[in-house]
């Protein structure tokens, strides 16, 4: 991130006048000079530097989040750092694809979760008594799934997930969620020959073994959607959740939708992902999203998963 010079009152002040100069954007500790030059009416140059250090972070504990992306595999960080800059301590966790997992994704084992989420919850910069959980796509699958069987999940932002099984049936311990079922008749393909798997998917109401039981999590869920999703029927999900939540007594979890954004909500400025290839499709697929609408709800997006956080998680809003 570029830093950022921040000068008061902008408009200029008399010369007894105090002027306030920050600079936002720098990491803790960061040395930074800042420099000032001034050519008065006879043409003399006056300057003038002064050399700085950037304020430490404030000490932890900090809120803990577990960060999870989806079918693509491998350890990606970028968003979990961000959030690290913002007063959170994340940890970017992979599930298949990275190092000595499995290459391939077919079965999911929460207990290989339930180890992370542990590590956070007794490491002595996380702030407890619970943790978050940041999931898009098969991620926010699976942050549904982690929420209903472990416990310690205080807060959860889905984005764009599914609260059906998607591909690979979910285990813990005695019990298996199996995969919703496929129905490869109803892929269409667009006039650039590429896949759109919106209908795809059976509906976890007629294929209810796979529906996650969100009934037994305790966490607080907030549902990023965007309505211009190819990849499945985000919106569909998230109101399907409430309403099974709801019916157990539950807390009714915040649902926002964002017309006209596609599957891939990324942090701020990230370029639009309208199609990409797909594991399951064997191919490439439409994810949806007009440009400006999608950066547009990126935007609001990260105010509103940090705020959500910061709420729920107890760190400074």
């Amino acid at each position: 991130m570029a830093a950022t010079l921040i000068l008061e009152p902008a408009g200029g002040c008399h010369w007894d006048e105090p002027v306030h100069i920050a600079v936002r954007g720098l990491a803790p500790e960061q040395p930074v000079t800042l420099r000032a030059s001034l050519r008065d009416e006879k043409g003399a140059l006056f300057q003038a530097h002064a050399r700085y250090r950037a304020d430490a972070r404030e000490p932890g504990p900090y809120p803990g989040i577990v960060d999870l992306f989806g079918l693509g595999g491998g350890l990606l960080e970028y968003r979990a750092s961000l959030l690290a800059g913002k007063g959170f301590a994340v940890m970017a966790l992979a599930y298949y694809g990275y190092d000595d997992l499995p290459r391939s994704l077919e079965t999911v084992h929460l207990e290989y979760f339930e180890e992370a989420v542990n590590y956070l919850l007794h490491h002595p910069e996380v702030k407890g008594p619970g943790i978050g959980l940041l999931g898009n796509s098969k991620g926010g699958e699976l942050c549904l799934a982690i929420s209903s069987f472990l416990k310690g999940i205080t807060a959860a932002v889905i984005i764009n997930g599914s609260v059906a099984v998607v591909g690979a049936s979910i285990h813990y311990k005695d019990e298996t969620l199996p995969p919703v079922g496929i129905m490869r008749d109803r892929i269409k393909v667009t006039k650039d020959g590429i896949k759109d798997v919106v209908e795809a998917l059976k509906s976890p109401l007629e294929d209810q073994k796979s529906f996650i039981p969100v009934e037994k999590s305790d966490t607080t869920f907030l549902f990023l959607v965007g309505q211009d999703d190819h990849n499945w029927k985000s919106e569909f999900y998230a109101n399907e959740a409430s309403k099974r939540l709801q019916a157990h007594g539950k807390e009714k979890p915040q649902i926002i939708c964002y017309p006209e954004a596609g599957h891939y909500i990324e942090p701020p400025y990230w370029p639009l992902c309208r199609a990409a290839l797909h594991i399951l499709a064997g191919g490439p697929i439409v994810y949806g999203g007009e440009p400006r609408a999608h950066a547009r709800a990126q935007l609001d997006v990260w105010e509103q998963l940090q705020t959500f956080f910061h709420k729920y998680l107890g760190g400074e809003s």
